[in-house]
């Protein structure tokens, strides 16, 4: 199975989708969009954005544990990660949507 985008309608009428990697794990997910057409528009800056290293801030919540966010030029955050236990973790998750989510189809489930 290949990467792909997940865009699903949120239980209060909003947007968002998940980068699932090719074993179908969860490696990246949006902020809520209000109109569909948002939601696909982050979709294409992920595309955009996720090969360069420079969009990517590594951070650490207050649980210890360790996460990534997705950046667009303009700073605005168009996706998180999961949790990891370990920076080597971290890394490979920005690895995965990296080399993913340029290609990834989308399956929408709106």
């Amino acid at each position: 199975m290949a990467a792909k985008f997940v865009l699903k309608k949120t239980s209060n009428g909003q947007f968002m989708f998940n980068l699932h990697a090719a074993n179908n794990e969860v490696i990246l997910t949006s902020e809520s969009y209000v109109a569909k057409q948002g939601a696909e528009n982050g979709i294409a800056s992920v595309r955009k954005n996720a090969p360069n290293d420079s969009q990517y801030r590594r951070e650490t919540a207050t649980n210890g544990q360790l996460y990534f966010v997705l950046a667009a030029e303009n700073h605005e955050v168009i996706g998180r990660s999961e949790m990891y236990s370990s920076t080597a973790g971290l890394e490979n998750g920005i690895a995965s949507v990296k080399a993913n989510a340029p290609a990834a189809a989308i399956s929408d489930e709106t």
